[in-house]
């Protein structure tokens, strides 16, 4: 239990809880100061560093703007910075600034701003990185305090300086570089002094020499010379010949410790380079975690996953296994995730057995193997990971147990094809990808589950056969939306009436899932018990308004399309409920809708009135669903026109058969279309010849 009692930072914009627990941690602790700001120029985020520039608390500064809590001169700093990356949409690089502090002690910090984007590239926020250049500033005051040394020195001949003879040999003794190396002054003459420099830069150095001396030109490099303790310093040196009539007489060089400048641009660099690949690998897992609440199914996730693990650590293989805690196996999700060789390649291991993932299960935390000997450590030297080692290519391997709850649901697993060190960045980001994991996976199991339960449930409730009628024929297609769209609420029926008519209803519950199939279970089997009570439509309807408002809820939408039809003469009476028009196709006219004035779906206040409708012979009336002329690249109104366009092209014996009219519409009115939505008709027609 955390005993933290501080007040937590807000999170910044586009960036989740574990995000901003991620950039916090990397943070806190930096030697450098942070800030982020709302586009209203307010902070959102400061750390402790940047916060103890000024002597002021973070909470001073969350919610202000800089003209709240800063002095003036530096709030109009602050301020038309962040107003110009507004307006330029680029990062602003300032110059070094000497800084007071709430201490009075003056410090140098080189402020730099840098928008942030969110998903749609607009800016939402802009960062401050501050970094403390003091001891920068520090070596390079001391720079220029040798160079004022240096130019007294060399008329005093006290400098650190060295002089060589026209041929580039040293001839006279320089004790403040013997200080400096501990070489003797015949170690030091003639070409002696590179003795001392680094041996990765002799040969550079000395190649360097070599072609001043020979082209009389200016001699300036750099180079790291070896203390007199054994350590190494950064000199910057620079020699000038000194020329008479035309020749050299000699050479006057002078030496410069740069040591303190170079370590503080190489721990800038540092800095920068951490901080630049903790913001990548926060975006990374940022994206992985938008993906990952796209995916539906365990297999997306396994894509997902793989696609990540790829981009962000280059790995090799990914492979995720679900843990079957009756059995305790872990069964894998796809087959290219582990080589053949690996103890998986049957599809499933057994908790007990040894492998990356099922350690990594057993001891609810990451199980990281940088090499192969580690691999045998690890596992104890198992017979079976050396076995495993002698066949695969794979030499490092991270696995990571997928928890809900602190229960395991299966294992990552990750692999490599050379040894890999993983970093304590690369450790955070996995971990944190590994709970994004756990939670698509979960999320996505229990799709999988209840889409099933769903679809077996819908199919269950829709009729086996159709009723055989003298004198008609009925055909009826349902087709379930495309794989991974959850089950929608689409149903029909039919059946003969006692009084000899047949009823034809198709009808679609709003929603997705179990909660859309068992209201698609109540209306229907509602609408069946009126129906044989008084199967006028109209007061079907009326009775189905009554049962909605006494046991549904408001935001159940339920619209059909019911009708009553006399089998002998193809006469009868129809009423809408708020749902696409029921089409009517001739041999001898062009289609058309059946439409009547605009109904409101069923529960809704709205007198109910049927109307007149016929069936002439050789006719067919085909009742759908809105997923048929309905979908996101085509509106409800262009889809009835399609529909009657693609109607009025279908061929007489199409027309003429129930069943092939139907694989007709569908096949042409999805052509070219991702099926997003389930699509179910009913198609009742009068065969030629009745009266």
């Amino acid at each position: 239990m955390s005993t933290d009692t501080s007040v937590p930072y807000p999170r910044i914009s586009g960036l989740g809880a574990t995000d901003s627990a991620l950039l916090e941690t990397l943070l806190k602790d930096a030697p450098i100061g942070f800030a982020f700001f709302a586009p209203d120029l307010r902070y959102q985020r400061v750390n402790e560093t940047l916060a103890g520039i000024y002597g002021l608390a973070v909470k001073d500064h969350i919610g202000h703007r800089p003209q709240d809590v800063l002095p003036e001169e530096d709030a109009a700093v602050h301020e038309a910075a962040l107003r110009q990356v507004l307006d330029e949409d680029r990062a602003i690089l300032s110059s070094t600034k000497r800084l007071e502090g709430g201490d009075g002690e003056g410090r140098h910090w080189a402020l730099s701003w840098f928008p942030a984007h969110d998903s749609d590239g607009k800016i939402s926020g802009i960062a401050l990185i501050a970094v403390d250049v003091t001891d920068r500033q520090s070596a390079e005051e001391e720079v220029r305090r040798s160079e004022e040394r240096y130019r007294s020195l060399v008329q005093a001949s006290s400098q650190i300086v060295w002089v060589a003879q026209p041929d580039g040999e040293v001839h006279e003794d320089s004790p403040e570089w013997r200080a400096i190396t501990g070489q003797e002054p015949e170690e030091y003459l003639g070409l002696g002094w590179l003795d001392s420099v680094h041996p990765d830069d002799r040969e550079r150095t000395e190649t360097a020499w070599h072609e001043a001396v020979r082209n009389k030109s200016v001699f300036d490099t750099s180079y790291r010379v070896r203390t007199r303790s054994g350590g190494y310093r950064h000199f910057d040196s620079r020699a000038v010949p000194i020329v008479r009539q035309g020749e050299v007489i000699e050479w006057v060089g002078a030496n410069t410790d740069v040591t303190s400048t170079r370590e503080a641009d190489e721990m800038r660099h540092r800095l920068t380079q951490q901080l630049g690949e903790a913001a990548l690998r926060t975006a990374r897992l940022q994206q992985a975690t938008s993906m990952l609440a796209e995916a539906l199914t365990v297999e997306q996730v396994v894509q997902v996953i793989t696609e990540v693990g790829r981009s962000s650590v280059g790995v090799d293989r990914s492979a995720v296994a679900l843990l079957d805690r009756e059995r305790l196996r872990l069964h894998l999700v796809d087959d290219d995730g582990v080589p053949d060789e690996s103890a998986m390649d049957r599809g499933e291991l057994a908790l007990d057995e040894e492998s990356v993932m099922t350690a990594a299960v057993r001891n609810r935390k990451p199980f990281i193997a940088e090499n192969p000997e580690s691999l045998r450590t690890q596992l104890e030297d198992s017979p079976e990971v050396d076995a495993f080692l002698e066949r695969t290519d794979e030499r490092a391997w991270v696995g990571l147990p997928l928890l809900a709850a602190g229960a395991p649901l299966g294992a990552l697993r990750f692999a490599f094809t050379r040894p890999r060190e993983i970093s304590e960045e690369e450790k955070v980001f996995l971990e944190a990808l590994g709970g994004q994991c756990a939670l698509a996976v979960e999320r996505a199991t229990l799709f999988e589950r209840e889409h099933k339960t769903a679809e077996a449930l819908q199919i269950s409730l829709l009729p086996d056969t159709l009723p055989e009628v003298e004198g008609m024929a009925l055909a009826s297609k349902y087709s379930p939306g495309a794989r991974n769209v959850q089950v929608g609420g689409d149903w029909y029926d039919a059946f003969p009436l006692p009084d000899g008519q047949l009823a034809a209803v198709l009808g679609d519950v709003m929603g997705k899932g179990v909660k859309a199939a068992a209201g698609m279970s109540r209306v229907r089997n509602a609408l069946r018990a009126l129906a044989y009570s008084d199967p006028r439509p109209a007061a079907v309807l009326a009775g189905l308004d009554r049962v909605f408002s006494n046991t549904e809820r408001d935001e159940q939408v339920t619209t059909l399309t019911y009708l009553v039809v006399d089998p002998a003469s193809g006469d009868g009476f129809m009423v809408n409920a708020g749902h696409p028009p029921p089409i009517l196709l001739a041999q001898d006219a062009p289609p058309r809708l059946l439409t009547t004035e605009p109904a409101t779906p069923l529960g809704w206040p709205s007198p109910r009135r049927q109307h007149a409708m016929a069936i002439p012979s050789g006719s067919t009336v085909v009742l759908y669903s809105d997923g048929l002329v309905e979908n996101r690249r085509r509106g409800l109104d262009s889809g009835l026109d399609e529909l009657l366009a693609v109607a009025g092209q279908a061929p007489p014996e199409v027309v003429s058969d129930p069943g092939m009219l139907l694989e007709y519409l569908v096949d042409r009115m999805l052509a070219g279309y991702d099926q997003d939505d389930d699509v179910t008709l009913l198609a009742v027609h009068m065969p030629p010849g009745r009266p």
